[in-house]
């Protein structure tokens, strides 16, 4: 990873809710001095178990927030895209992060120290809505992961998971920014499971591979894979 120290936030081409709150409230009175962080895939931006310091915002790039478990047996909750903040959940109540978070490609960070986070969302509604209802998206898209896992089967979750990653890339062929693992991982499966699943809707023309290129041949008989779970 690659640090760049002072860096000028109007050079950033993805300017964040505290950016412009500061510069329409703040200006000159409160300076922010974020760290500007480059990451290699893989990078680790917040580690389970480690201490809350920064707010952190993903600028470019994807990452995937997940939960460590034993055995490295991990469950991916959810996958991050631009504008997005990174351990939201971990901001006010936590003083350690209770999961952790890496890139899944070339991806940019910046980190702002979290007391002056703290101080502009006790003071500026604005600011206290926006995190709110980011807070808010996080905590439905783990509640669903949720009842995911507790109430479908393996090829539901599958297809909900091939239409999530669907969602999130805003077409029907899409190239698969994660491994059969991690798709295992987001629905709590063994890769093996994983790989057997998804050669099974290949051969049923649910699903079309190539690679890591996949096309969603048929999304109304995906959907109710998944509803049926």
């Amino acid at each position: 990873m690659k640090f760049i120290r002072n860096f000028d936030c109007n050079q950033c081409m993805l300017k964040c809710d505290i950016h412009s709150l500061i510069n329409r409230t703040h200006k000159g009175t409160i300076s922010v001095k974020p760290l500007h962080e480059q990451l290699k895939k893989h990078d680790i931006i917040c580690k389970q178990g480690t201490k809350v310091t920064h707010s952190i915002f993903l600028v470019k790039g994807s990452a995937k927030l997940y939960i460590e478990g034993l055995n490295n047996k991990n469950i991916i909750l959810y996958i991050l895209k631009p504008p997005a903040y990174v351990g939201l959940l971990s901001f006010f109540e936590s003083p350690e992060y209770f999961y952790s978070v890496s890139a899944l490609e070339e991806s940019e960070i910046c980190l702002i120290d979290l007391g002056i986070v703290r101080k502009l969302y006790l003071e500026n509604h604005e600011l206290l809505l926006n995190l709110n209802k980011a807070f808010g998206k996080s905590v439905s898209n783990i509640m669903r992961k949720i009842i995911s896992l507790n109430q479908k089967q393996i090829r539901g979750r599958i297809a909900e998971n091939l239409i999530y990653l669907s969602d999130i890339n805003n077409s029907i062929k899409f190239h698969l920014g994660v491994t059969r693992r991690e798709i295992g991982e987001m629905a709590a499966i063994s890769e093996e499971n994983t790989v057997r699943l998804l050669s099974e809707f290949s051969k049923e023309r649910i699903i079309s591979i190539n690679g890591k290129e996949i096309e969603i041949l048929d999304m109304p008989l995906l959907k109710k894979i998944s509803e049926v779970g």
